[in-house]
């Protein structure tokens, strides 16, 4: 009789290249953390905090993993052409044989009645959330390696109505569709794509927008009695990243402790 042992690495993205956008803070910072602690080289954008993206490389660096950060506004998309030229360079300055992982994260949040949306906040809000979703991933795409793993980053808010979130909503509902659809394009190159849907999570996001009256009755309502931390989210998006998620794709996964 034979026996086997499970061997699980400690480092499962060793050797992976993996970009993060709207990585320096909030969901996006824990993501490029736990994929750089999980071996994978990461490059991650950031819209403004330069300062915020240099205290995660330090932070990266000193637990022995590899990070770069490029700035980025998703809603140019001369901009975003000139990220994946970077993203290439970094990748093969870290030894990474090429983009293994996308994380579609980076994203703008919108709140107000509809009567109070004007075309500009349409505008905005899609073209960094929708627009700037579906061009990176075109582009991630194009020289992402067979066998790769697409994460796009959406909301609970598309599942579960919330006055005053139609625009936001409504963006990230495309976000939902624009990975459906590309499960199926890139499917025959063995590339996987998910979205994860974060329910009401510890960001400073989170505190701007809502009371602490409104986060507490919000943690009331998930069956596990609080609100998400950032590290929640990233876990599950690790989980959707790793070489043994080979068989889960086009889904959408509510990170929400129960909410919905």
């Amino acid at each position: 009789m034979t026996t086997s042992t499970l061997s699980v690495s400690a480092r499962p993205l060793q050797g992976r290249g993996a970009l993060v956008t709207g990585g320096s803070r909030g969901i996006g910072r824990a993501v490029a953390s736990k994929l750089a602690a999980a071996g994978a080289a990461v490059v991650f954008t950031y819209a403004t905090r330069s300062d915020a993206a240099d205290d995660l490389i330090a932070d990266i660096t000193a637990s022995g993993g590899w990070a770069r950060a490029l700035p980025c506004d998703l809603g140019k998309l001369e901009q975003l052409e000139g990220v994946f030229t970077h993203v290439d360079r970094a990748l093969a300055e870290a030894g990474a044989p090429g983009l293994d992982i996308l994380v579609a994260n980076a994203g703008i949040a919108a709140h107000g009645p509809i009567d109070e949306v004007d075309g500009d906040d349409w505008d905005r809000v899609f073209e960094v959330n929708a627009r700037g979703c579906f061009f990176t991933l075109q582009h991630a795409a194009r020289r992402m390696r067979n066998g790769g793993r697409v994460i796009t980053v959406s909301t609970i808010g598309t599942a579960w109505p919330s006055p005053g979130e139609t625009l936001y909503a409504a963006s990230k509902a495309a976000v939902e569709q624009i990975s459906r659809v590309a499960s199926r394009e890139l499917g025959s190159r063995g590339i996987t794509v998910n979205t994860v849907s974060p329910g009401p999570t510890d960001t400073d996001l989170l505190r701007a927008a809502a009371s602490p009256e409104a986060v507490d009755g919000a943690a009331a309502m998930t069956a596990l009695g609080r609100i998400g931390q950032p590290k929640d989210i990233a876990d599950v998006v690790a989980l959707l990243a790793h070489p043994d998620s080979r068989w889960i794709t086009g889904q959408n996964i509510r990170v929400d402790g129960g909410l919905t």
